[in-house]
C-alpha cells in the first residue's frame, strides 16, 4: 500500500511540474492558474508552495521557481542515496556478523 501511495505522489509531482514547464511558467510574468486534479496533486501542490518551489504571483496565478525546484530535487536524491547506502551497509554488516559467528 505504501508503494502505491508513493507512486501516486510521484505522479502528482510530475503532473504539476509538467503543467508549469509545458507552459514555460518559470518566471513571475509567465504565471498561470493551476487547479489540482485530485487530492494527491492538491497535497503536492501545497507542499511545493510551502517549499517555495511554486510561487504565487497574484491570487490564483502561479509559476515554478526553477532554482528552488533544482535544490529540492537534489535534496530528495541525496536522501534516497543515503537511505540506500545505509541499507547496503546494514546488509553487509549482517552478512559479516553471520560469517564471523563461531560454530556450536
Amino acid at each position: 500500500m505504501a508503494t502505491a501511495a508513493a507512486a501516486l505522489t510521484a505522479r502528482a509531482r510530475r503532473e504539476i511540474q509538467h503543467h508549469f514547464f509545458a507552459a514555460d511558467a518559470v518566471r513571475p510574468e509567465r504565471a498561470l492558474p493551476f487547479d489540482p486534479a485530485n487530492g494527491f496533486e492538491r497535497r503536492q501542490f501545497e507542499r511545493m508552495l510551502k517549499r517555495h518551489i511554486i510561487r504565487e504571483e497574484s491570487p490564483g496565478r502561479y509559476w515554478l521557481d526553477v532554482v528552488h525546484y533544482d535544490v529540492d530535487l537534489r535534496a530528495r536524491h541525496r536522501r534516497v542515496r543515503n537511505i540506500l547506502l545505509a541499507i547496503i551497509a546494514l546488509i553487509l554488516l549482517a552478512n559479516l556478523a553471520g560469517a564471523l559467528q563461531l560454530p556450536r
